[in-house]
């Protein structure tokens, strides 16, 4: 089947970032914020028990108001991420964060209401039937909820956020639209690709001299705005700690390790496996440096093709990697597969090769109307194939669970990438499976291979770039020259001084490090892989009933911690290493399949 490499926009709001039903939404929903303000403000638990059909009208009100800000936020988004000089995204964006912070701030006046109930009312409101199935997040809510300032405080930082804190995260949006990259063509002639653009044919293009010339060129590019950049950064993280520092948390990792609801002793066991395992990966870098004739690789080296022999770059026209997808999913989970058909039928998925996009990709839920929305910039590599994978699972993994109470629907970051790394590798083992010859395995394995070099090498060098740039930030402004001496570092320390050059500017270049609603937006990312190859071994070990089991995973994704999430499903203690070596060992057998295979092409 043939389908567009668009999206319909018009299906949720017609008319753009001008839509007229978009302005009534917006309106409505503010209109719901005030009778659930009055609702929560009138709130008394000791006249509501024992049957607490208040709280339940609350939960019922709230519930219609966090889909409906989903619903306009994933929807201008989309606006802002198509084409970057969209003007009215900018102010749409405003009123959408208004909303929210009074939203907030309600929420937190409810949270203190039931902090302040006696243990014994709460464990009877736990008890009752209505409320069992959310008792997880409930008392998750209640339990953080101690730490919470007075109302008023509260609500001064709701509303200094706006500005203060949100604000500097959308500054950052508005500077990568002006960031282009010029390109020399063959013939002399220049051209002017945009941040997606440059970065897609920067990594993918089998020329080392076309990705040196582009390499060079990006870091200029995002080198000559730095200082922007740096102070976009430095007041972000500014405002974070000091919201830390007004609610008494000293560590800077408590907040994102209770937003991903896993434990201290989990990450470290995590990392510590990750950094005693790079061997192999050090391994692959050099011999894929010696088959392009190099001591070692440059950075933008790390993801271009490998090819020997008689091998052609492979490509996968977008429609072809749609059904290659969907035909492939088809082999572990049907419904997967039919989900997925369905999405690219209803023209779900944004994904030209064109200017005016910004650089990246993601998939965002509109959950009023039970559909997801796709975004990326596709390239017709089998990188791009496994890429348009991983969204289209992160998709999945809603539509199972968008039957749930809303409450049982808000699963974290690092779970969040389960079924979208799942759904890679699915994709990324059968590109390399379907390969017609020695060579085209060898670029394919390569291809698969690098998604894990980015999980455990790249993002590792996030990880300690940011660590230490917060470290940094307690004592004060860190500047652009230091933040690019934190980043070579830590690039440095990650890939163990296997390459012949760095990307010191890629904190600037990095959406992740300036979004405002995710702190430490990298672990999670090494977290979800190693946690899909362990359901990946599952599938291959036993696939009678996988699917089901599959999604009962999904499902619970958001309604109890990872730990136990890890010990229901897959009978594994994610604070002992051995499970994560387990799933580091899967891509060191690839990689001694890459190292044979290619044995023979070395000089």
């Amino acid at each position: 089947m043939t389908y567009k490499m668009n999206w319909d926009l018009d299906s949720i709001f017609p008319g753009g970032s001008e839509s007229i039903e978009l302005q009534n939404k917006l309106y409505l929903i503010k209109e719901q914020l005030v009778v659930l303000a009055s609702q929560v403000d009138k709130w008394n638990s000791e006249k509501d028990k024992p049957h607490f059909k208040g709280f339940s009208a609350i939960l019922d009100n709230q519930e219609k108001i966090t889909f409906g800000l989903s619903q306009v936020r994933t929807f201008v988004e989309a606006i802002q991420s198509a084409d970057v000089t969209d003007k009215n995204s900018g102010i749409l964006f405003g009123k959408i964060f208004t909303l929210s912070s009074s939203f907030d701030t309600i929420k937190i006046i409810l949270t203190k209401k039931m902090v302040a109930m006696t243990d014994k009312d709460w464990a009877v409101l736990l008890s009752m039937s209505e409320f069992q199935p959310i008792d997880f997040v409930l008392q998750e809510t209640r339990t953080q909820g101690k730490e919470l300032l007075n109302e008023s405080e509260e609500a001064l930082i709701n509303t200094l956020s706006i500005d203060g804190f949100q604000a500097w995260s959308d500054h950052y949006d508005t500077l990568v639209a002006t960031i282009t990259i010029p390109f020399e063509e063959t013939d002399g002639t220049i051209s002017t690709l945009s941040a997606g653009q440059a970065y897609n044919k920067m990594n993918s293009d089998p020329n080392k001299d076309v990705r040196k010339q582009l390499f060079d060129n990006w870091e200029a590019a995002w080198a000559e705005k730095a200082p922007l950049f740096a102070n976009t950064l430095n007041h972000l993280a500014g405002f974070r700690l000091a919201n830390y520092k007004a609610h008494g948390v000293s560590d800077f990792l408590k907040r994102p390790l209770e937003y991903n609801r896993m434990n201290k002793e989990t990450l470290d066991a995590m990392w510590k496996a990750v950094s005693e395992h790079k061997q192999s990966f050090i391994d692959f870098l050099n011999r894929k440096a010696k088959l392009m004739g190099k001591e070692q690789l440059d950075w933008q080296d790390i993801e271009s093709p490998v090819l020997v022999g008689n091998a052609e770059p492979q490509i996968y026209p977008y429609n072809k990697g749609a059904n290659f997808i969907i035909e492939n999913f088809k082999k572990v989970s049907p419904k997967m597969s039919s989900f997925a058909q369905s999405a690219f039928e209803k023209n779900w998925i944004e994904a030209e090769n064109r200017n005016g996009k910004r650089p990246g990709g993601y998939c965002a839920e509109l959950p009023e109307s039970k559909e997801s929305r796709i975004f990326m910039t596709y390239a017709d590599s089998p990188g791009e194939v496994s890429t348009l994978a991983h969204e289209l699972g992160h998709a999945f993994h809603s539509d199972v669970m968008k039957e749930l109470p809303v409450l049982n629907q808000q699963y974290a970051m690092n779970v969040a990438e389960t079924a979208s790394t799942f759904a890679e590798i699915v994709v990324a083992d059968a590109t390399v499976k379907d390969a017609q010859s020695k060579e085209e395995k060898i670029n394919l394995l390569d291809t698969k291979i690098q998604n894990s070099l980015a999980m455990f090498l790249n993002i590792h060098a996030r990880f300690i770039f940011e660590t230490n740039f917060y470290a940094e930030r307690q004592n004060g402004i860190v500047t652009e020259a230091k933040l690019s001496e934190l980043m070579d570092a830590a690039q440095r320390e990650a890939y163990k001084d296997s390459l012949s050059s760095y990307h010191p500017h890629f904190w600037a270049s990095k959406l992740h490090f300036f979004i405002a609603d995710v702190p430490f937006y990298n672990f999670p990312y090494t977290f979800g892989y190693l946690f899909s190859l362990g359901i990946y071994a599952q599938y291959l070990e036993d696939s009678n009933g996988f699917e089901d089991r599959y999604i009962a995973l999904l499902k619970d994704t958001a309604s109890m911690s990872t730990e136990d999430l890890a010990k229901k499903h897959l009978h594994v203690d994610l604070a002992k290493q051995d499970f994560w070596v387990a799933g580091i060992e899967v891509m060191e057998k690839e990689i001694q399949s890459f190292l044979e295979l290619t044995d023979e092409y070395l000089d």
